[in-house]
């Protein structure tokens, strides 16, 4: 059983890239016919969880939970509950693919979401880059289409056809956490993806962040630049949230031990650890005030 860390009401499997792989591929080579889903919770995923029901519960029952962001991964160090490091849903599919194709193993995926004609775009793509990757289905879905149970039985009936290994969700938060969950019994594939705008960003449709920022922590500074009017309000109001889930939960824990030691020996805190604390506490201030 993965090792889980305890983060702001989710339990977050600790992982490497690697590990999720494998995990997920284990899956397909059982060949079970229950769906396993896998999320991926990022800072937005995290301020949501914190007052939507329906996201906690879908998060307590699916079998993998990763970190999807380097925010949600430097706060699990500085609260002593290491994740070792960031699994996004955009670098997993990928790796999952580059897997099999490495293995020359081959994969039956289907593609759900993205607007009409992009996850066309997106199987051409893999089939390319990807030999071993069958694409077997895709489907645009309607606006709306979760409250339409009609729609709904057309979706899981084409992916019962195609018979994929794999569904790869890309619905957007937490739209395809709650679809996924509600129908994950009547999903015919092994496993199913929640991974936001990946089909986009296979097709082209979407360019993703450079490498050097995604790993200082800056890739939604670049899907703001990409998308500001859908998501400028979105991430102000997570960066305003998540500093104060940071402090609540350093509040309410014994001090981590790499806090007590530092402490207990005199030894100085490195300037980017002590530059973080000096944040967080600064973010969380105003709530502490109101509070009193």
């Amino acid at each position: 059983m993965n090792r889980r860390v305890g983060l702001f009401g989710m339990e977050i499997d600790a992982l490497r890239m690697q590990e999720a792989t494998e995990q997920v591929l284990d899956w397909v080579d059982r060949g079970e016919h229950d769906c396993r889903y896998v999320v991926t919770p990022n800072v937005d995923h995290t301020v949501v969880f914190q007052h939507h029901e329906g996201l906690r519960h879908t998060y307590a029952n699916a079998s993998l939970v990763v970190a999807d962001g380097t925010p949600v991964v430097v706060a699990s160090r500085l609260l002593g509950r290491t994740l070792p490091e960031c699994v996004t849903g955009a670098d997993l599919v990928p790796a999952i693919f580059d897997t099999v194709t490495n293995r020359k193993q081959d994969l039956r995926v289907y593609l759900l979401g993205a607007r009409s004609g992009v996850a066309a775009r997106a199987a051409e793509k893999i089939a390319a880059d990807w030999p071993t990757v069958e694409v077997v289905g895709t489907y645009s879905p309607s606006q709306g289409f979760e409250n339409d149970s009609a729609e709904n039985d057309v979706i899981l009936a084409s992916i019962a056809e195609a018979e994929p290994d794999i569904l790869i969700v890309g619905l957007g938060a937490p739209k395809q956490e709650l679809w996924v969950h509600r129908h994950h019994e009547r999903i015919r594939a092994h496993a199913a993806l929640c991974v936001g705008a990946t089909i986009d960003f296979i097709a082209g449709e979407k360019s993703r962040a450079p490498v050097w920022m995604r790993r200082a922590g800056l890739e939604w500074l670049h899907r703001v630049s990409q998308e500001p009017r859908r998501l400028s309000g979105r991430y102000l109001r997570d960066a305003w949230i998540f500093p104060r889930l940071v402090w609540r939960q350093w509040r309410s824990q014994p001090a981590p031990n790499w806090w007590v030691q530092a402490r207990s020996c005199g030894r100085p805190l490195s300037a980017s650890t002590l530059h973080l604390v000096r944040w967080v506490r600064a973010q969380s201030r105003p709530e502490m005030r109101f509070r009193r």
